[in-house]
């Protein structure tokens, strides 16, 4: 078997493209069960990862056919996303095997993240197999991926510091939003959304104890809860165009496939604030406030993209932290590319196993044959034995009969190895004992 990583990330795509290809918890599964229609016939393993900065597609098949499965797989994702393949192409990467568990490896240990050491991308790569497995989709060798990739990222995390010198995305949202208003206490804070982002920048934004917060939120009650966790109000999303004029700041984050902050409802918030200014982040892919926003005066107004860039790191401690991960990354990749050199000779070995159960079997019913002719129990073990042994060895001795030359000799160096065991004599000298 092989596997195959195709996807696109916050370094190889603009955040637009990112949002074309972003697929909410509940688009994965039928998804994953359109991609196996696209690529009928193939049936291969197939897992999707999409978060706000990646979209990615692992897929796992034999391997004299992953690579005839790169085009369709391009074509169809950018059939999801309403772009062209070359488009997609031209900000894409594609990996194969060591390349691919190794790149899954520093996906789940927050290597490849826009905040080093982000923990979140692991409980997202968790879902996506859970979706894969409910899709049907996730078979052997991409589970075998995928859980040794969550031990990676487990040891990377507990045996080396990368994730203790980062800001994260939170972080960066309330130092922004710091440099904006001169006291946070004074300030209002809405959050859009309710999932686990939000919380977490929720969780920054109440240390900073601000005059009031709500959460807006689609399902009225998980927003609740969460509301209450910080003493926060909670509202409807559809009350959000009305209350806009309320906050000083609005973080969102939600799984909407449309935007749900227009340049409208932005423009009249203003107005009713007196064109006070309005601190906005807008954290979700694909976007929840149309960028259209960002061009009005009053607004500052930032993305996923804009917070990367203020994520800074502690420079030594860093590199050491990278270094002793990318060494726990290189060795799991090693365990895994052995283990999947060793799939290749599953087949092989069902067929020998099946072979030697067939021989059994005829031995037995002839040895069963002898006893019932009252042939002494002796003669028939005798026979039991000759026979399973002519039969094991016909082929190899055949092969060794019809050899010549150097065809011979290699294959009488590789029947010693597999049929003789220490001590006894080798083809044209003595065994290992007798040296």
């Amino acid at each position: 078997m092989s596997v195959l990583a195709l996807g696109l990330n916050h370094t190889t795509a603009p955040l637009d493209l990112r949002g074309r290809l972003a697929f909410g918890p509940d688009r994965l599964v039928p998804a994953l069960h359109g991609l196996r229609e696209q690529l009928r016939g193939a049936s291969p393993e197939a897992a999707l990862v999409s978060t706000c900065n990646r979209t990615e597609l692992y897929v796992a098949a034999p391997a004299h056919a992953v690579q005839e499965l790169v085009q369709p797989a391009v074509d169809w994702l950018a059939q999801q996303g309403g772009v062209s393949g070359s488009h997609l192409q031209a900000h894409a990467y594609v990996m194969e095997d060591q390349a691919a568990a190794r790149h899954a490896f520093r996906v789940a240990s927050g290597l490849d993240s826009m905040v080093l050491g982000e923990p979140q991308i692991l409980g997202q790569m968790k879902q996506a197999v859970r979706q894969a497995d409910e899709a049907g989709t996730l078979g052997s060798t991409l589970h075998q991926l995928f859980q040794r990739s969550f031990s990676v990222a487990k040891e990377v995390r507990s045996s080396t510091e990368i994730g203790a010198h980062s800001i994260s995305m939170a972080a960066a949202a309330v130092r922004l939003a710091s440099q904006l208003f001169e006291d946070l206490a004074e300030t209002r804070v809405l959050f859009v959304g309710a999932g686990e982002m939000i919380e977490l920048v929720a969780t920054h934004f109440a240390a900073k104890s601000p005059k009031a917060m709500a959460v807006a939120n689609r399902t009225l009650e998980r927003g609740e809860r969460l509301a209450a966790r910080f003493g926060a109000k909670a509202l409807r999303l559809s009350d959000l165009p009305g209350s806009l004029h309320e906050y000083d700041a609005v973080i969102s984050c939600t799984a909407s496939s449309l935007p749900i902050i227009g340049l409208g409802a932005v423009e009249r918030a203003l107005k009713a604030r007196r064109h006070r200014p309005m601190f906005m982040v807008d954290l979700a892919v694909p976007r929840d406030i149309e960028p259209e926003v960002a061009r009005l005066s009053d607004v500052y107004l930032y993305t996923v993209d804009d917070l990367s860039q203020l994520v800074q790191t502690a420079g030594e401690k860093r590199q050491a932290a990278v270094q002793q991960a990318e060494a726990i990354i290189e060795t799991g990749v090693q365990n895994f590319a052995h283990w999947l050199d060793q799939r290749t000779a599953v087949p092989l070995i069902q067929a020998l196993n099946r072979q030697a159960d067939d021989w059994a079997a005829i031995e037995m019913a002839r040895a069963r044959k002898m006893l019932a002719r009252g042939e002494p129990v002796d003669a028939v073990l005798e026979a039991l034995t000759r026979g399973l042994t002519h039969k094991m060895l016909h082929g190899t001795l055949a092969e060794l009969h019809t050899a010549d030359g150097e065809e011979r000799a290699q294959l009488a160096t590789t029947v010693s190895r597999l049929f003789l065991r220490q001590g006894a004599r080798t083809p044209g000298g003595e065994g290992p004992a007798g040296r």
